[in-house]
């Protein structure tokens, strides 16, 4: 019997990933990417000796990128170099050193961090923390391996009986101010799930899994960059047989019967006994496949409310910084007016939470000797508008808040700036309303 052809649309993570698995199958497996390299949001790229991650800055749950290589008879030191950051990162509350945070690696002095703020409440801590693990147990390594693709799949006594461990009818809010009063704890609990797609008053507790993630787990960074997992994600498919093409946007599809049998790019068309869809959902439903097989309708995709996009700034200095981390997160204006301007109210943050990481902290070889290489992310609404100007008026908003509160003078050293919003993530990813995640 000769083998199915499979086409897997996309190169990102789940891309490689889904093409990798199915040829190790035995499937013949052609993966299509639009773009001249793999990586999908998690592209590189490079600029007078910046090299720049475009999208994924944080590796956390290195446990997840362990069973993916592990699934291969691999691990991910054969691909990269991991090493674990001490401070995990940093948060900035205002300019003085009292009202900044960096995170300890060591459990132990974290916990010392937290009884300082809040003197008394290492035993709720580790209480959330041991709920967390508990969560991350059974969400990581249970819920997102069944395929969702019919409720029995749930329909399991002892999942049921975990059901109110899981906290999934309690707000992660109301979770989290169970056991922190400090507002600089509470920020730090919640700010992990400002990119789900909910303010934390909404988003449920089940979601103090990323507590764990962040807190136990740790932050890591691999030398060269985040595209180094892409890399060795697209060397692993082809140890496995994947044939990858770049440069092969998927422009219709072809139908026998009410199966598609052809998948058409530009320049040549593939046979096809099982097409993966790895780009964006809304493309494929709602442009690549003609209207009788879509499964929503165009008012159905209107009504969805959509995780943030993100306004990015990739930026080289002709100098080194100082009194930074390699992850900073600027919390001197308030998270949840943030959070309700990116999903209650949508509109241009007034007063902007924002990201910036420097990875040539940890690693020289992103950015040239003496220099130093730094990105910065606000989230924003998805389905924003944008232009130049606006575009240049938040950068100059968080550039002076970044010289305030971290005492580096950045502007007169910048040699070179590429800004990445909304309109990019349209066109590059087809990303509906612009998302970024």
């Amino acid at each position: 019997m000769s083998k199915k052809n499979v086409v897997v649309i996309g190169s990102g993570f789940s891309g490689l990933s889904a093409a990798t698995h199915l040829s190790h199958l035995g499937y013949n497996v052609t993966l299509l990417e639009k773009h001249d390299g793999p990586g999908g949001r998690a592209r590189q790229f490079s600029e007078q000796g910046f090299v720049f991650d475009m999208g994924p800055s944080w590796y956390w749950m290195p446990d997840v990128f362990d069973w993916y290589f592990g699934q291969f008879g691999k691990s991910a030191s054969d691909y990269y170099n991991l090493v674990r950051l001490d401070p995990s990162y940093r948060v900035l509350f205002g300019a003085a050193s009292s009202d900044q945070l960096d995170i300890p690696a060591s459990m132990a002095e974290f916990e010392a961090m937290c009884e300082h703020l809040q003197p008394g409440v290492t035993p709720g801590l580790r209480e959330f923390l041991d709920q967390a693990a508990y969560k991350y147990k059974v969400g990581i390594h249970d819920l997102v391996h069944k395929p969702g693709r019919s409720l029995t799949e749930y329909l399991d006594p002892k999942l049921w009986m975990d059901v109110l461990r899981l906290d999934v009818f309690t707000s992660m809010s109301k979770h989290v101010h169970k056991y922190f009063k400090h507002p600089k704890l509470v920020s730090l609990m919640e700010f992990p799930v400002l990119f789900l797609g909910a303010t934390a008053q909404k988003i449920p507790a089940l979601y103090s899994l990323m507590n764990y993630a962040d807190i136990a787990l740790g932050t890591w960074y691999p030398m060269g960059g985040m595209h180094k997992i892409v890399e060795g994600m697209e060397s692993l498919a082809k140890e496995r047989g994947v044939d990858i093409v770049y440069d092969a946007e998927v422009k219709s599809l072809e139908f026998n019967g009410n199966s598609i049998s052809t998948v058409n790019t530009e320049k040549r068309s593939y046979e096809v006994d099982i097409l993966v869809n790895s780009g964006d959902y809304q493309h494929m439903d709602g442009s690549l496949l003609p209207e009788k097989y879509r499964t929503y309708t165009h008012e159905y995709w209107q009504k969805r409310v959509m995780a943030p996009s993100s306004l990015l700034y990739y930026v080289g200095l002709n100098k080194k910084l100082e009194n930074v981390r390699h992850h900073n997160l600027f919390f001197d204006e308030d998270l949840r007016d943030h959070s309700k301007e990116i999903y209650e109210t949508p509109k241009w943050p007034t007063k902007p939470l924002f990201y910036a990481s420097v990875p040539s902290l940890t690693d020289p070889e992103v950015a040239p000797e003496g220099m130093e290489n730094l990105f910065f992310l606000i989230p924003t609404a998805p389905g924003l508008e944008e232009n130049d100007d606006i575009q240049q008026r938040y950068f100059d908003i968080i550039v002076d808040r970044f010289e305030k509160l971290t005492g580096n003078a950045i502007r007169n050293h910048i040699v070179y700036m590429r800004p990445y919003g909304y309109r990019n993530f349209r066109s590059d990813y087809y990303a509906f309303k612009g998302n970024a995640y």
